[in-house]
């Protein structure tokens, strides 16, 4: 299937900008750049519940959170959904995702608890896997305080985000703490250092290119052996039976594409439920470009209502 129209315009207009691209830059630049980016192009003026920014208390500090209630929610105890956020571990923060958790809040009708874990450079793997466990495991123990259904609790992200929230969920089910009861993933990173034929096939002009996610990874990791650490990798667990479902979300465009097919696979064998919805002519992470695209809107309701659907009380 051919690219998008809207996307590919959108991708041409980005391509005639002048300046540096995101992997020359220093990592403040980068997320700079993210920020304006997600002002124009993502959710806008979303109405929402009430919102509240929280500390958890982690192993390394406090990590701050975000509290979105879902717009008509009564006094009852609400299912969550707590989401990473995406930027490849080194950029994104609670504001450039405001807006998409907004919209998940009130079209899922769960509390949205967005987690704004430690990034890299300035703090490496597996910073942020411990600030994404520890925050899970925190809610988790105070759910009642949160005004959340403890046995519904989810956990999701896109990108970055949806690594974070694949090695979490491994990580819990190890544990044996939290209990989980859905992921989430979009466009997730499986596998670094992947070479499947979207890696290279999708390597450059096709909003995420093969230098971007290189120079993320080179961020983001202290030593290349790193690569093959599930807790970066989680493609590479040797067993994934006992896992929450699943639902799971691709770009046909996505240099991602395949490692997000592979981990689907690799859990239905596992006996894993999952759902996948892939969009063969949209690119990573297309929902970011919710102002200018469509169908952007309906994969983020399409998300929603998985895990409205999932999480409904019986």
């Amino acid at each position: 299937m051919q690219l998008d129209p809207i996307v590919k315009a959108f991708l041409d207009q980005l391509a005639a900008q002048p300046g540096p691209k995101m992997w020359e830059m220093e990592a403040s630049n980068g997320r700079a750049m993210f920020v304006e980016m997600m002002k124009l192009v993502g959710p806008q003026n979303v109405a929402c519940g009430e919102i509240t920014n929280v500390p958890a208390p982690g192993r390394a500090g406090d990590i701050p959170l975000r509290v979105y209630t879902p717009l008509g929610a009564g006094a009852e105890a609400l299912p969550a959904l707590v989401f990473f956020h995406g930027g490849g571990f080194v950029i994104g923060d609670l504001e450039t995702h405001d807006g998409l958790c907004r919209l998940l809040a009130n079209e899922s009708g769960a509390r949205v608890i967005a987690v704004d874990y430690r990034l890299a450079p300035e703090h490496k793997f597996p910073a942020a896997v411990e600030d994404a466990y520890d925050a899970v495991a925190w809610i988790a123990e105070n759910a009642e305080e949160f005004g959340i259904d403890a046995e519904r609790i989810a956990i999701g992200g896109d990108s970055a985000g949806g690594n974070l929230t694949a090695v979490v969920a491994q990580l819990a089910k190890e544990k044996g703490v939290p209990k989980l009861a859905f992921q989430m993933l979009l466009f997730p990173a499986t596998r670094m250092g992947a070479d499947t034929p979207s890696m290279r096939e999708r390597a450059e002009g096709y909003f995420l290119d093969r230098p971007t996610i290189d120079w993320f990874f080179g961020n983001y990791l202290g030593h290349e052996s790193e690569k093959n650490d599930p807790r970066a990798s989680p493609l590479l667990t040797a067993d994934l039976s006992g896992l929450p479902p699943v639902f799971l979300m691709t770009g046909g465009y996505d240099p991602l594409h395949d490692e997000g097919v592979q981990y689907a696979e690799r859990l239905r064998e596992a006996r894993v439920p999952v759902t996948h919805a892939d969009y063969p002519s949209m690119v990573h992470d297309f929902i970011y470009l919710h102002a200018i695209l469509p169908p952007a809107d309906e994969a983020i309701r399409g998300a929603a209502q998985a895990l409205r659907g999932a999480l409904r009380k019986e």
